[in-house]
């Protein structure tokens, strides 16, 4: 843990009520409190402090990328011509505009950029590639890797 930022104070409880919440945010208090066992207030009061404290920052709906025919990923490996901070924010803001960034990284290293790309098909992705994100500011050079397999994919952090 960074020395600068302070350890989240999680009980076992708030353990427990995060790790059922990130298995099934749609789940009742009732039947959340029932798995956790507490009564529904005292879970109900945990989870707006876990809301309140910035621990949990929303909920929404995982979709199902092949169900929606975005089949192919690539991950792209992003050199830009100049990474003075004007040019990395310019670049941070242009590539947030881009629908099929699905993840973007900065990266110390060899390259500047790490992004995760995601497309119908690698026409697709050709397109995307040439008329958006080789456009991106500063860039000089991509790499390009296809995924063949999703083997992990949205893990949720353990909370032991």
């Amino acid at each position: 843990m960074h020395p600068d930022r302070p350890k989240p104070d999680l009980d076992a409880m708030d353990r427990k009520i995060l790790a059922e919440l990130t298995a099934d945010a749609r789940i009742p208090v009732a039947e959340l409190a029932r798995k956790v066992g507490l009564s529904k207030t005292p879970v109900a009061a945990r989870i707006r402090a876990l809301e309140a404290g910035g621990l949990i920052t929303g909920y929404r709906a995982v979709l199902s990328p092949i169900k929606l025919g975005l089949t192919h990923v690539s991950f792209v490996e992003v050199r830009l011509s100049d990474t003075r901070q004007e040019a990395l924010s310019r670049f941070n803001a242009a590539a947030r505009t881009i629908p099929e960034i699905e993840e973007c990284y900065m990266i110390a290293g060899g390259f500047d950029y790490l992004l995760k790309v995601r497309t119908r098909d690698i026409a697709d992705y050709r397109q995307v590639m040439g008329e958006k994100i080789s456009t991106l500011p500063h860039v000089s050079a991509t790499s390009t890797y296809v995924a063949m397999e999703a083997v992990i994919e949205q893990k949720a952090p353990d909370l032991t």
